[in-house]
């Protein structure tokens, strides 16, 4: 393949201020998913979220589509990726974690004994 280089090849070539503005847009577009690019970087489908959640197929397309929903619905979507949802409050002078909605997962999982 003439003209073609690996990325690991072109990447010998930049710049150290390249390299590092290509890190800081890679780390911000991974950190700014909506939940199907989400669910997509985690090499999940949707058949096999809904069979994680319980739910059919549709209501992981239906959730995915919400620009609105119940946190406790937003928690098990990320629990079934294998992650952990926290939610931050941010302000120009600082930035503070929400930790009641942890206590959600009890409630949750007293309800359904």
């Amino acid at each position: 393949m003439t003209g073609h280089r690996s990325f690991k090849e072109l990447r010998k070539d930049m710049s150290s201020e390249r390299r590092a503005r290509n890190d800081a847009a890679t780390k911000q577009m991974l950190g700014d998913m909506a939940l199907h690019e989400l669910r997509q970087a985690r090499e999940k489908s949707q058949q096999e979220l809904a069979r994680d959640l319980h739910v059919g197929q549709p209501a992981v397309a239906r959730l995915e589509r919400r620009a609105d929903m119940y946190v406790s619905n937003l928690r098990r979507y990320v629990e079934a990726l294998g992650g952990t949802l926290e939610i931050t409050a941010r302000f120009p002078d600082a930035s503070v974690t929400i930790t009641n909605f942890s206590d959600l997962a009890d409630t949750d999982d007293r309800q359904s004994q």
